[in-house]
């Protein structure tokens, strides 16, 4: 071989070699400027899955991983479009309704701002409320008759009031919780007390009379021998509900306070074994010529036991 067929060869292997060369190059860069994406697909069964490509149009996504729509589907986005932001595409029923798909995104949009809008300042403040106590009714029931009776308030009631201290918070100016720290009576209520009373007919002129007239004189009856008892604020002789205070609205006082019939009318003062005593109570027991004392105690009570004795009215 002569050195021009030599020269010849060389030059050929070059060539040969700088092709190669150039088809790998143009390869690379080919790869290089293909960008790999994650894509993911939803079917209308609601199967999804997730693919890599380099594709970017929604037709050559779909054939390359062979999903062929059929006649009642499409695609979201069309498959002439690209792929969108979200690398999403959904395949769906021809008659999809978009206008859902939309007031679902807007509504989630609205949810998570509402959400935002609760990470506003909470602020909180300290307020104090006067709350009125309403006061409460007694009703004692004095009368020894069953026939005509009638109330009388023998003292008014006052409703009490009453100081609280709230803590509260608030977000946005709406108030979100509200705590009582503390409460303070600022006045006491004072009960109202109602007497139901017996109401007597004087037979010889027929004007009607309570019993209860205080200051007014004995009813035929200015002096005789009664039988004298005595009684204390326990639950054996005033019951369970005794809470100190007599028929007549006073508290029960020992060395004052006796509980006589309707034929004394309350307030009537008695000289009973050389003391002076009022009547300022009643009894379901104490009727005709009967008296009871009031006593500090039970065991008072006891030691006095029965006694006959005589009784005068005081003008």
């Amino acid at each position: 071989m002569n050195n021009k067929e030599r020269a010849s060869i060389s030059i050929i292997k070059i060539l040969g070699v700088c092709l190669i060369l150039l088809l790998v190059t143009g390869i690379g860069v080919k790869a290089t400027n293909m960008k790999l994406s994650n894509v993911k697909i939803v079917l209308a069964n609601d199967y999804e899955m997730s693919v890599m490509t380099t594709k970017t149009k929604v037709s050559e996504i779909l054939e390359d991983n062979h999903i062929v729509l059929l006649e009642d589907e499409i695609s979201i986005p069309s498959l002439d479009s690209e792929i969108s932001d979200n690398k999403t595409i959904k395949i769906v029923k021809s008659d999809y309704n978009m206008e859902e798909e939309i007031v679902a995104e807007t509504t989630e949009t609205q949810t998570v701002e509402e959400i935002l809008s609760n990470y506003s300042t909470i602020t909180e403040k300290i307020i104090k409320e006067q709350v009125v106590i309403p006061f409460e009714t007694i009703t004692k029931d004095v009368s020894e008759t069953v026939g005509n009776k009638k109330e009388k308030v023998i003292k008014e009631g006052e409703n009490g009031l009453k100081e609280i201290t709230y803590q509260v918070k608030y977000q946005n100016d709406v108030e979100i919780e509200k705590i009582e720290l503390s409460s303070v009576v600022i006045k006491e209520p004072v009960n109202k007390i109602v007497q139901v009373q017996s109401v007597v007919t004087s037979r010889s002129t027929g004007i009607d009379r309570t019993q209860t007239t205080s200051g007014a004189g004995v009813s035929g009856v200015n002096k005789g021998t009664f039988k004298v008892t005595a009684y204390c604020p326990c639950s054996k002789c005033c019951g369970s509900s005794a809470n100190g205070i007599t028929a007549s609205g006073t508290r029960a006082t020992a060395g004052r306070t006796v509980a006589a019939s309707s034929q004394f009318p309350l307030g009537t003062k008695l000289k009973i074994n050389g003391n002076i005593y009022v009547v300022e109570d009643r009894g379901g027991a104490i009727q005709g010529n009967k008296i009871d004392i009031y006593m500090n105690n039970h065991s008072q009570a006891l030691a006095w036991g029965v006694k006959y004795l005589q009784v005068e009215v005081v003008n």
